[in-house]
Order: structure tokens, then C-alpha cells, then sequence
């Protein structure tokens, strides 16, 4: 083994998601893993059985057994992602006697996990935290679960979150833990082609003086998504030539609405292509003329706000605070969350090209500045190393 590698750092990184599955969490985990060992660490990444078999290189991926025979697993708290996380447990703690590791990094329910297993082995432990809590529907289990967040948020030796709403949350328990805002990027280093954003224009067109309005995204009632759809019969009626495009959904949720779609008369004006992967996705965006955010809960900046700004599209977003934190006037026509304002403000867009253009032009100067992964490497390397020198014991 030569000098470079005996100075190499180990961090084992914990999270109970699908790796990899198209949705924010799992796309930023890949990205995380990426990042972490590019600043010079090598990484074991324990991770569940669901979901492609999606390979990082430099990274070693464990996947814990699949003794429950799992096809998917919900968003969210659930009892079989806590039976899972006990398996991943077991699976850790054999990890952590085989291997000296200076960094346990665990994401969302796996925070606990990370910081008794670093405790264990007189590592540093780090918390990632993606979501809020208080976006989950009430119930004993998500009281528990807020409860042991506290805690990890308390007696880690870093937190990262994803928006600076979920640092504050570890600011307002004046415990003393460094909180570490490192926001998400567009979900795909790629840059649109030519080539593929007129393949995929050719692909959503029915027609050629259609205006097309497109939407990514999970079909979770936090993303907005009844609100865009009884959107769409408004902005129809004031811009016929209207095309939606929807990204995203599955086979069930897409049957259900396009039959509320056709009893609404708008269903020959809707295209729903299921998803996308992320590196074909920016020619999808970049072939659209207008992109949707109709986001009406949650306190982290939506991932398919840096996809859009990437490509440097009209953009009509609810003036919702998750959608403000990176969004304002100059780039984006924000609307009440109301389906006669949003439809209203998509129609707007459609029927000006000019004002189109206005919103689009500062788009990619933001991503070009602090969403990109440049930047996010650099957040994890700062997290990374103070904590490393920082000999605090908690």
C-alpha cells in the first residue's frame, strides 16, 4: 500500500432509500457518495436492496439482505423501512469491527443509527436530514420519530441540511451542534444536446404551434399535484394551444388522473410520459417552453427548481416559501396556490414569448454560481474536516 492511500480517511455512509430509484433523496445520496470520495475518503455505502442496481465509482455499495422480499418502499417513516433499518444495523455493526471507519454519516432515519454506531467506535458522527418532520401526517410513530431527530440533532457532531429551514431546526435546540446547509443540485451533471432536446421536442409535439408546460416530479400531495391538475382546465381555456407534460407518476396514479383529466374534457391536451432518467432528462426540460412547480408544502428547496434553472426555461412556481428560497420575481412567475392562479399564470407564459425570455435569461447564473456540484463537494469537505479537527465529545 503506498503513502497516498495509508493516508486516506474511511467513512461509512447509512441510508434507508432505494439506491437508485428517480426521486429526489436517492439522487442526492449519489451525489453525496460521489462527493465524499472525490474529497479524498474512501466509502462504503450501506444501502437497501430496492430499487436499480446503480454503481458509483470508487464507491463500495453493501446492500442489506432482502429477508422482507420487498419490491418498493414508501416515502417517509414506515414499519418496513424501521425493520429494514435493523437489519442494516446488524449489517453496520459487523462493518464497524471489520473496518476502522472516522466518519459515520447517516441519512434521515438512519441518523440514530449512525451516531450510536459512531459512538461505538469513537468515530465522528454526521446527520443528514432531507425532509421536515412536521410535512408527515400526525401519528404516534412520526411523534416518535420527531422525537429521536431531536435527539440525533442534539448529540451529532454535525447536521446537514438539504434547505436552511431544516438547519434552523438545529439552531432553535441551542445544543451547540454546527448545522451545515448544503443544498441539492439539478439531478444530472449532463448537459442538454442539441441533438437529444430536438429528439425530445419531435417526441412531446402533437402539433407545431403547441406551447408546451412541463411538470417532474413524484405524484405526493405535498408536491402540488391536485392543485396543477385542476390548474389545467383554467390555463386551457385562456391558451388552447397549451400542451401539458407530465414526468413522473406511477401506472396507477397516472390511470387515475387521466380519467379526472378526460371527464374535464382536457385529456387530448395532456401527455403523460412516465419518468425520465436523470442524464436524458435536461433534453426533456430544455425542449419544453414553460416548466411547473406547484409545490404547496414542505420547507426544502424542490430538486426540479435547479433542474429548470439549468436549462433556462420560463418557470411558473406557487409563491410558496420551499419555491422562494431559490426563486423570485426576476426568474419565475410565483402564483397564488389556487388552480384559478396557477392556471392563469401558466397562460400568461404560454402567450408571451418575450416574457418568457425576461424569466429565463438569469436562470443559469444561479446554478453556475452555488447549484453545482463543485459547490456541494466543497460544503461536504468543509463539513468533513471540521469536525475531524474538532475534538469535541458529545
Amino acid at each position: 500500500m503506498n503513502n497516498t492511500q495509508e493516508k486516506r480517511k474511511r467513512a461509512l455512509f447509512i441510508a434507508s432509500q432505494p439506491f437508485f430509484q428517480w426521486r429526489g433523496s436517492p439522487i442526492r445520496l449519489g451525489f453525496d457518495v460521489k462527493a465524499i470520495y472525490e474529497n479524498g475518503y474512501d466509502v462504503d455505502f450501506l444501502t437497501l436492496p430496492i430499487g436499480d442496481r446503480k454503481e458509483v465509482e470508487g464507491v463500495n455499495i453493501y446492500r442489506a439482505p432482502n429477508i422482507f422480499f420487498a419490491k418498493k418502499i414508501s416515502i417517509g417513516p414506515s414499519a418496513l423501512k424501521l425493520a429494514f433499518d435493523g437489519v442494516m444495523f446488524i449489517q453496520a455493526l459487523f462493518m464497524i469491527m471489520r473496518r476502522r471507519y472516522h466518519v459515520i454519516h447517516g441519512v434521515e432515519d438512519c441518523g440514530f443509527m449512525a451516531w450510536f454506531l459512531a459512538r461505538l467506535c469513537r468515530a465522528k458522527a454526521v446527520f443528514e436530514k432531507h425532509s421536515d418532520s412536521k410535512s408527515y401526517k400526525k401519528s404516534i410513530v412520526i411523534k416518535l420519530y420527531a422525537a429521536v431527530e431531536r435527539f440525533v440533532m442534539r448529540h451529532a457532531d454535525a447536521v446537514i441540511g438539504t434547505g436552511p429551514g431544516l438547519v434552523a431546526q438545529v439552531a432553535e435546540l441551542n445544543c451547540g451542534t454546527p448545522g451545515y446547509h448544503i443544498s441539492d443540485i439539478p439531478s444530472s451533471l449532463e448537459e442538454p444536446s442539441e441533438e437529444g432536446t430536438a429528439n425530445a421536442r419531435a417526441e412531446l409535439l402533437k402539433a407545431s404551434d403547441e406551447i408546451i408546460a412541463t411538470y417532474v416530479g413524484s405524484f405526493a400531495v405535498y408536491q402540488g399535484i391536485e392543485l396543477l391538475f385542476n390548474s389545467m382546465p383554467h390555463a386551457l381555456k385562456i391558451c388552447p394551444k397549451l400542451r401539458f407534460v407530465i414526468i413522473g407518476g406511477s401506472d396507477a396514479e397516472i390511470e387515475q388522473w387521466s380519467n379526472w383529466l378526460k371527464e374535464q374534457g382536457c385529456l387530448e391536451q395532456v401527455s403523460f410520459i412516465g419518468k425520465r432518467a436523470p442524464d436524458i432528462l435536461p433534453c426533456y426540460l430544455a425542449a419544453s417552453d414553460i416548466l411547473l412547480s406547484p409545490r404547496i408544502a414542505g420547507v426544502n428547496t424542490p430538486l426540479k427548481l435547479l433542474d429548470y434553472l439549468k436549462v433556462s426555461r420560463g418557470i411558473v412556481a406557487t409563491d410558496f416559501e420551499a419555491n422562494r428560497l431559490i426563486l423570485d420575481e426576476s426568474v419565475a412567475l410565483l402564483a397564488d396556490m389556487t388552480p384559478e392562479a396557477f392556471g392563469a399564470a401558466v397562460a400568461e407564459l404560454a402567450n408571451n414569448p418575450e416574457l418568457r425570455k425576461e424569466k429565463s435569461e438569469k436562470c443559469r447564473a444561479l446554478v453556475d454560481k452555488t447549484y453545482n456540484f463543485n459547490v456541494f463537494k466543497q460544503g461536504l469537505a468543509t463539513c468533513y474536516a471540521d469536525i475531524l479537527v474538532n475534538s469535541k465529545k458529545k
